[in-house]
């Protein structure tokens, strides 16, 4: 499942991994559902919106995941509380208790972007969950990033990475 604020990179990152390119995107009025493949491990993935109106949604979704990857735009200032306390409230569902989170720290082409520890420390991902959790700094128009997340996931999917 990928989730994150609206404007974070959401659907970028979902269509520069499946079709190795950029793509013109609007922003997402429900989700977007794909596959790809990756290191032999089969991706699919839920891209759904993050309009604050469409967050309620994200719970209906929640079920049989093995990973999150919650996308934030490292840039926005501003935003960042508001995607901590999203980031949380999911994680608060008991079925989550076994899902790996990988954050992508997103938009770090921008001035200003928060680094992935930055961004690890202003999320409080040590109070999100105790399952393995990793922070990727990325630049999903340029695929900058993208894999070296996707390997970490790979390996704490298949279990080679524990808590």
């Amino acid at each position: 499942m990928i989730i994150g604020l609206d404007g974070a990179g959401k659907t970028t990152f979902l269509y520069k991994i499946k079709l190795g390119k950029t793509v013109t995107t609007i922003p997402t009025i429900g989700f977007n559902l794909e596959s790809f493949n990756y290191k032999n491990i089969k991706f699919t993935a839920w891209d759904i919106g993050g309009q604050e109106k469409i967050r309620s949604l994200w719970m209906h979704y929640l079920y049989n995941n093995d990973a999150i990857i919650f996308v934030v735009d490292a840039a926005d200032i501003e935003r960042i509380d508001e995607a901590k306390e999203a980031l949380h409230l999911i994680f608060e569902s008991e079925e989550l208790a076994t899902t790996k989170l990988l954050v992508y720290a997103n938009k770090q082409d921008q001035p200003n972007a928060l680094s992935a520890n930055e961004l690890r420390e202003r999320l409080e991902l040590q109070d999100v969950t105790k399952n393995p959790t990793y922070v990727q700094p990325c630049i999903a128009t340029t695929g900058e990033g993208l894999y070296e997340g996707l390997d970490w996931l790979s390996k704490a999917v298949i279990g080679e990475i524990s808590v």
